[in-house]
């Protein structure tokens, strides 16, 4: 896509934060993108539009702000930091919608209840709040959001798409392909940010799903049955499963399922986990 007129025009970070005798807080997770190609593959891989609203979560400084806001799109800017909404009101002026907001907090379905159709989620995600946020969004549910273009920690991506098997395949990984589709774009190093994080990020697209990849009764009890299983990694099935749902259940269930007892979480994909929680169900009658 065409560069944004803000890549020559508008000041850096450093220029910014110095005119507003701000620095990068460290304990918020500040790392403001300061790379203008990166900036403009995050908006393509968006695909927004002037008929589409986009919330930005962790607007910052308002760099990708600008940017998304130059596509024609109405966009709803999410900052929680007090001190930035005023930076992001200068850079952005009266063209975007400037949120003060904590965005674990916002009301998406608010939102996109006043668009008029699913939003579209643009985010630099906080590294400290990355998990609850990602599944804020799959859980937000596609009636809500259609699809998210997240920057994420590396780590946090690898373990979001890992398949069965894989050292980093758990609990994130079955709770997010069984509510989203999702895919890693492209990763970014340290060298886009100011100031420099101590690790590679990562772009991912979320998009929810309509329908739970493997169907379950119940969604609260897939979750339950995923967290007791990966709760100790390390131990066969049926005692991982036996604290929450008593032994005989989880055996019961685990033969019913048609998984051996001695097999580990870290070898069931998200069809089997369904499968198990469909048995724990009939098991609890």
């Amino acid at each position: 896509m065409p560069a944004s007129p803000l890549d020559a025009a508008a000041p850096g970070a450093r220029e910014l934060l110095a005119r507003h005798g701000l620095r990068a807080k460290k304990s918020w997770g500040q790392n403001f993108l300061v790379d203008p190609g990166v900036r403009r593959r995050i908006v393509a891989a968006a695909g927004v539009g002037p008929a589409d609203t986009v919330v930005e979560i962790g607007a910052g400084l308002g760099a990708l702000t600008a940017a998304l806001a130059d596509t024609g799109a109405q966009v709803l800017a999410i900052e929680r930091d007090p001190d930035l909404v005023a930076v992001l009101r200068e850079v952005v002026g009266a063209r975007v919608t400037v949120v003060a907001a904590d965005a674990l907090t916002f009301e998406l379905g608010e939102a996109a209840l006043a668009a008029g159709r699913p939003l579209v989620v643009v985010g630099n995600l906080p590294y400290q709040i990355t998990s609850p946020l990602l599944f804020a969004l799959i859980e937000a549910g596609a009636a809500v959001v259609e699809r998210a273009v997240l920057m994420v920690q590396r780590e946090v991506a690898e373990r979001v798409v890992a398949a069965p098997g894989n050292k980093t395949y758990g609990r994130l990984s079955v709770m997010a392909q069984q509510r989203a589709s999702v895919e890693i774009l492209f990763h970014v190093g340290a060298g886009a940010f100011h100031p420099r994080p101590a690790v590679t990020s990562t772009v991912v697209r979320v998009t929810p799903r309509a329908a739970p990849l493997a169907p379950v009764p119940d969604l609260a009890l897939f979750a339950e049955v995923v967290r007791a299983a990966f709760s100790t990694r390390r131990k066969m099935l049926r005692r991982a499963l036996a604290p929450a749902f008593g032994e005989q259940a989880a055996r019961a269930a685990l033969a019913r399922a048609g998984i051996a007892e001695t097999r580990r979480a870290e070898e069931l994909d998200v069809t089997a986990l369904a499968r198990l929680t469909t048995a724990l169900a009939e098991e609890r009658g």
